[in-house]
């Protein structure tokens, strides 16, 4: 018989968490709330944590860390024209979940591919940020790749463009894509979420729908609440074939994870434990790869006032799968698609969800 995820410690309280009744994707009310004012922004596990109202003892923290990030060169590679900035102060961050399985491999991005692309667009008075999901098999042009001149200028799935280009030839691809300039790249891999995850004490899911994993041990997930640690909660967000929708419904738990996260972050005393707090960022930076510029400190100064209930998830949208050379493939609404980067570009973001409440 399969190991289901509370045999292998991902019950954890499961039996005065079961939720049976909630709808599916909707996750159930803590009854201890975080505490959101002690931090500026945790970009989820792909970014790292940030203390805000840093003090100079904090300050010199955050660079301890800074200085040890794994860093690549994004932009410089990049050969056409970029889009413009059309409004100072909003940034637009390139979150990719890369798949390889090995942590201490972080910096070797060749061959890889990205199972998680998000578009984190915080904007101009740096109050709001929207994270944009791109599902990995949307149809896409790929600019020629700058380190092998067999590889792109083509249309293909979005995620070949980081295993034939690494991070560079994606930005490339996503801003090709958007329309939206990219100020920033942060890449991590499948062991990093495990390992940043465990280093939390493991994160609080909902199972909307029992499911067998399609991965050795094959977990089995049973519908409600769990307490999942690394491995449980990464082998969850990776399944896609049980669903009706796909890679929709696993982008939306890739979502949900990226929140609960945060709130494990800071509602499980991570942020007023040394101890904890060392090994999280510990996790984090052999795990993330950054571009060149990347500075958490200025992050950190600039997002302090971020809240939880400033954070937006919103999906490419689109006008439903098709086939393109044989392939199984999201196909983006053009239309729609390319109002929502419009107004990521033009920071009118608000706008765009009131007219698309769906989204």
């Amino acid at each position: 018989m399969p190991n289901s995820a509370g045999r292998d410690g991902g019950s954890r309280k499961a039996a005065d968490r079961s939720g049976p009744s909630e709808p599916a994707l909707v996750r159930p009310k803590r009854k201890i709330k975080p505490r959101w004012g002690r931090i500026a922004l945790v970009l989820g596990v792909l970014v790292g944590l940030i203390v805000g109202g840093l003090t100079l003892s904090g300050y010199l923290f955050v660079n301890h860390y800074n200085s040890k990030l794994n860093r690549v060169d994004a932009f410089s590679a990049i050969t056409g024209n970029r889009p413009p900035v059309l409004v100072k102060g909003a940034q637009n961050i390139l979150l990719l979940g890369s798949d390889s399985r090995d942590p201490s491999k972080a910096a070797d991005l060749g061959g890889w591919r990205t199972d998680t692309i998000i578009l984190m667009h915080i904007n101009a008075g740096h109050t709001k940020a929207d994270m944009i999901s791109i599902p990995r098999d949307t149809w896409v042009h790929i600019p020629q790749s700058p380190s092998n001149s067999k590889l792109g200028n083509t249309n293909a799935k979005i995620n070949a463009a980081f295993s034939w280009g690494g991070v560079p030839l994606t930005v490339e691809t996503v801003e090709q894509f958007t329309g939206v300039h990219i100020d920033h790249a942060v890449v991590i891999n499948f062991g990093g979420f495990d390992q940043v995850t465990d280093a939390l004490g493991g994160v609080d899911m909902y199972v909307d729908k029992t499911i067998t994993s399609i991965h050795p041990p094959h977990r089995v997930f049973t519908k409600g609440n769990h307490h999942f640690n690394g491995a449980q909660a990464l082998d969850y967000i990776r399944q896609r074939k049980q669903f009706a929708n796909g890679d929709f419904t696993r982008v939306q738990h890739q979502q949900l994870f990226l929140k609960d996260i945060m709130t494990e972050a800071t509602s499980s005393g991570t942020l007023t434990s040394p101890t904890k707090l060392a090994s999280f960022m510990n996790a984090i930076t052999k795990a993330v790869v950054v571009d060149k510029s990347f500075d958490l400190a200025s992050m950190a100064l600039q997002f302090r006032n971020l809240r939880a209930s400033d954070l937006t998830f919103i999906t490419n949208p689109s006008s439903g799968t098709g086939t393109e050379d044989g392939q199984s493939v999201v196909l983006s609404d053009k239309t729609k698609s390319a109002a929502l980067f419009s107004a990521v570009s033009r920071d009118t973001v608000d706008s765009w969800l009131t007219a698309n409440p769906s989204s």
